[in-house]
């Protein structure tokens, strides 16, 4: 199948006014596969904080060609804004009304809420991960809202980047997404290609029935 085509048969899907930040990020297989996450679960945006000539903007980004290879061309179709501090990025989302979550294990006098037990609905999201030796920096962490754990029983309790941002951003889009099937608030454009595109809504959502 042709990629416009593709685009155009899964568009309807992606997670509008949902964004993943990275915050100092270091490997680029990290970048690589969160990127792959990002563009497989149809979440809007990529935020990446700091002097990081890999993905410092859009088109910096999609050229790159080891980001390429080890995304497997996803680097090509994500979208990608830069800010050089932590703080520059709060703002802009502040600006903008995000609701943001930072990954950690635990934040003292924050919200600290299990990720399968946690409602997603906001209008408005930002899922905030931190580096991958550093984790969320202490500025992050005192503008979050809310501080999403992944529940772990094994022996060790921290994931990579890449890892962690695949099952946060799964469950979350999905959820987000289920959200405004259950509660009819999709809306499409144009008005004729209503019933075509809520049917693959549907075979999304209940793959079985």
């Amino acid at each position: 199948m042709p990629i416009r085509d593709r685009i155009r048969q899964v568009k309807h899907l992606q997670n509008k006014y949902f964004i993943c930040v990275l915050e100092n990020p270091k490997d680029v297989v990290n970048i690589a596969s969160t990127m792959r996450n990002i563009s497989a679960f149809g979440v809007e945006k990529l935020y990446v904080i700091g002097n990081n000539k890999i993905v410092r903007d859009f088109e910096t980004s999609r050229s790159n060609k080891h980001l390429r290879n080890v995304s497997v061309g996803a680097n090509k179709w994500v979208f990608v804004k830069s800010f050089k501090t932590a703080s520059e990025c709060i703002e802009h989302l502040r600006k903008n009304d995000y609701t943001l979550a930072v990954t950690s294990s635990h934040l003292k006098g924050k919200l600290n809420v299990n990720l399968y037990e946690e409602t997603f609905n906001q209008k408005r999201l930002a899922v905030w991960f931190g580096n991958e030796s550093k984790g969320v920096s202490e500025e992050a962490s005192q503008a979050a809202d809310l501080c999403i754990q992944i529940p772990m029983g094994g022996i060790v309790e921290s994931l990579n980047l890449g890892t962690s941002t695949g099952i946060i951003l799964s469950y979350i889009s999905y959820q987000r997404l289920r959200y405004i099937f259950d509660n009819n608030k999709a809306r499409f454009k144009p008005k004729g290609s209503s019933t075509k595109k809520m049917q693959s809504w549907e075979e999304f959502i209940k793959p079985n029935r």
